[in-house]
């Protein structure tokens, strides 16, 4: 793609993720079910978090592009590097997750991740935009354009650092209020709890794993963004 595209797809997407998780933010308190948006509030999702993550991400990806317009090169360096760090440990596999997670215990029993409660206070374009679109996006992101990747090792410790803050969260949440974010967790013993936990890390692990693997066949081993 032309830099100039670049940034155009950049700055829309960077407005539609500020624009979704403002509406999330703005969901009418008066309507909001009694057994959501409690202790932590939308923070403890970790669909709302990735929301901000993706905004985030757009944004220094905008950045980097304009950088690159106006010949900043020497700033655009050190945009882009941010850039890719986020996309490859993050912006990536947590979308990719939040997206077949979410629509997979959706389908099995949506009471244990999206109570039916909530259709009458979140609309249905919305609930797509947090879990549906999010996939979409990661995966044109990375036909768009290439990302250099960090050494595995490096990658994956901090992947599993990030998990292990949002997993500790949600821990805290239950010992202070002594419900669960998620309503299903409550069915597993603390063993189960703890397999549950480290069969999701190595999922999200392997997604990865699997986006590297899609930007190293689409773009090979050394065309990256300069």
């Amino acid at each position: 793609m032309e830099i100039s595209t670049l940034a155009t797809y950049h700055c829309l997407a960077f407005a539609w993720y500020f624009f979704v998780a403002y509406s999330i933010a703005h969901v009418e308190t008066e309507e909001r079910p009694s057994e959501v948006f409690l202790y932590g509030g939308q923070w403890k999702y970790l669909t709302v978090l990735n929301l901000i993550l993706q905004a985030v991400f757009y944004g220094v990806s905008f950045l980097a592009d304009v950088l690159r317009l106006i010949k900043k090169l020497r700033c655009a360096k050190c945009i882009i590097s941010s850039r890719d760090l986020l996309f490859s440990v993050l912006a990536f596999p947590v979308s990719t997750f939040v997206c077949i997670s979410f629509w997979t215990l959706y389908t099995y029993n949506r009471e244990l991740v999206y109570p039916k409660s909530l259709d009458g206070v979140i609309p249905l374009w919305l609930n797509h935009a947090m879990h549906t679109a999010v996939l979409p996006f990661a995966l044109l992101e990375i036909l768009a354009l290439p990302h250099r990747y960090p050494a595995k090792k490096k990658g994956l410790i901090l992947l599993g650092f990030v998990a292990f803050l949002y997993i500790s969260w949600v821990l805290w949440i239950y010992s202070v209020t002594g419900e669960w974010v998620y309503p299903f967790f409550a069915l597993f013993s603390p063993p189960g709890l703890a397999a549950f936990f480290a069969g999701s890390l190595a999922i999200i692990i392997a997604f990865y794993n699997f986006g590297e693997f899609l930007n190293r066949m689409i773009w090979g081993q050394s065309k990256f963004s300069s």
